[in-house]
Parts: structure tokens; C-alpha cells; sequence
């Protein structure tokens, strides 16, 4: 083999040496980038079955509260329309826990979305503030319950018989046929008379008599006529009741007082009103007016 030979020899050999050279330098990185990497991919793994295993528990944890809600809800009678806003208020809100609970484990600041959330609810707030009044007392109305449809209620100087409780608004439908619709932030945080909320209501009635009656005649008349109508009834807890209330200046007062059932109030408190003059005019008793006398002096 002459010299030109060896020397191409030798060279093949030196790369082949290189090369091998190199590969070995390869493995070695690549070794020491696996030493390094599987302690993070350990725990990356870690982080995200534990993730998991919290969706799992907090869905299953979810759930079973809201069923525990639903069946309180079904067993206080709550309206359909709470019942249904309550159950979606509270699953936004469990699951905005649940969402907040997994960012913490995954390394996330939780500090900064609760602020920022805490930041848009009260800007949000603010903005809807009349509505969100009127949404509360919707919400306490249908809970609460103090009228329901076809009740009569007096509140903020109007009345009505209730037609419909929406969630923002109650609505009356006046004697007259008119329709009042009333906020329901005022009308929860108001004085309100419901007037039919007991199934019997008491007539209170005052006849005033002239000094010179007969006043056990005038008792007599009064018991009379509440007795005999046909709305009113009498039993130990709803007896009828006369009595003179009041001397005034020009009049005796005498009260009556007998019950009916609340649907039958305006009638018979207009049927024994009218009875009363015509039973008084028929014995004779005198109601006193006021009178004027005129004097016109001739020049």
C-alpha cells in the first residue's frame, strides 16, 4: 500500500473517530437534559392529577349541594321564579369557587382575580343600583310572601288587587279598572296593608244620634241590622258589638261592630250604612247636621 493510500486511510478513520466522538457528546447532553426535565415533568404531573382529582371531587361536591338546595327550596313552597334564580345564582357561585380553589393549584395568584372580580361586581353594582334594588325586593316579596296574586294591598298611598309579582315589579289593578305598577325596592322597604290576607275582616261602623234619643232604642236598631245581614256572622271570637264611643258637641256617637267574611267587607259595610238611615228614619231618630241660619237685614 503506498502512502497516498494510508493517508486516506487514516482520515477515514479520524472522522469515523469524530463522529463517534460526537455522538457520544449527544447522548451525554441529551442524558443530562432527561436528569433535569423528569423531576419538572414529575411534578407538572403531579399538579395536574391533583387538578383533576379536585374538578372531580368539587363537581360531585357541587351537585350534591344543589340538590340539597332544590329539595329545601321544594319543601319551603318557594316560587318557581326564586327557586329557579337561587339554584343559578348558587351554581355560578360554587363554580366560581371551584374555579378559583383550581387556579391556586396550578401555581395561579388567586389574590388578583378576586380583586378584579370583587372590582367588576362593585362597578356593576353601582351602575345597576336602582335595579338591583328593585331585584332584591322582588326576591324578599316572593320568598317572604307578605301579598300574593289576588290579594288587596295599600301601599305608598295606592291599592289595588296584585295581578302580578315579577321579579323588578308588582302590579295592582286598582277599583276603578286602572293598572299601578310599583317598584319592588320601594315596596319591599314601605308600610303595606294587605287587606285580605285573613279570610274574615271586621266592619266598623259610628252612627251619630241626636242628646235627646233613646239611646238602648238606637243599640237595639244597630244589633239589628248587623244581625240581620245577610254577610255578617256572630260566634264567640266574632261577636257583634254596639257601644257609644263618643260624646261630641252636637251628637252622640254609637259604634258598631260585626265581622264578615273579607270578600263581603265593602258590601256590607255599604248595606248596613244605607239600613242605618232608613232604620233611624223609621223610629224616629234624629242624626244631627250641621245648620246654618241666615240673617238678611233690609235697609
Amino acid at each position: 500500500m503506498d502512502q497516498t493510500a494510508e493517508q486516506a486511510v487514516e482520515q477515514v478513520v479520524e472522522k469515523t473517530a469524530e463522529q463517534v466522538a460526537d455522538k457520544a457528546i449527544d447522548w451525554s447532553v441529551l442524558e443530562t437534559f432527561w436528569a433535569s426535565a423528569w423531576p419538572k415533568i414529575f411534578e407538572v404531573g403531579k399538579i395536574i392529577i391533583v387538578a383533576l382529582l379536585i374538578w372531580f371531587i368539587g363537581k360531585k361536591v357541587i351537585k350534591f349541594a344543589l340538590k340539597i338546595t332544590k329539595r329545601a327550596l321544594e319543601k319551603g313552597k318557594v316560587d318557581d321564579g326564586v327557586e329557579s334564580f337561587l339554584m343559578s345564582l348558587l351554581r355560578i357561585v360554587l363554580h366560581g369557587v371551584l374555579i378559583v380553589i383550581l387556579a391556586g393549584t396550578v401555581g395561579i395568584e388567586t389574590g388578583s382575580i378576586v380583586a378584579l372580580l370583587g372590582s367588576a361586581g362593585l362597578a356593576i353594582g353601582l351602575a345597576l343600583q336602582g335595579s338591583l334594588s328593585n331585584f332584591a325586593g322582588g326576591v324578599l316579596i316572593l320568598v317572604l310572601k307578605p301579598f300574593r296574586i289576588g290579594d288587596y294591598i295599600v301601599a305608598n298611598g295606592k291599592e289595588g288587587t296584585v295581578t302580578g309579582i315579577d321579579i323588578f315589579y308588582t302590579k295592582l289593578l286598582t277599583a276603578d279598572n286602572r293598572m299601578v305598577v310599583l317598584p319592588n325596592g320601594t315596596l319591599s322597604n314601605s308600610d303595606l296593608i294587605n287587606v285580605s290576607h285573613e279570610p274574615t275582616r271586621r266592619v266598623d261602623l259610628t252612627a251619630s244620634v241626636d242628646y235627646s234619643s233613646d239611646i238602648k232604642k238606637v243599640k237595639a236598631i244597630l244589633f239589628d241590622i248587623a244581625n240581620d245581614l245577610e254577610y255578617s256572622f256572630e260566634d264567640e271570637e266574632h261577636p257583634i258589638v254596639v257601644f257609644v264611643s263618643n260624646y261630641a258637641a252636637s251628637a252622640i256617637d254609637v259604634g258598631l261592630r260585626f265581622w264578615v267574611k273579607s270578600e263581603n267587607y265593602w258590601d256590607a259595610k255599604w248595606t248596613a250604612t244605607e239600613q242605618i238611615k232608613e232604620k233611624f228614619d223609621a223610629a224616629g231618630i234624629s242624626i244631627p247636621f250641621n245648620q246654618l241660619d241666615v240673617m238678611i237685614k233690609n235697609k
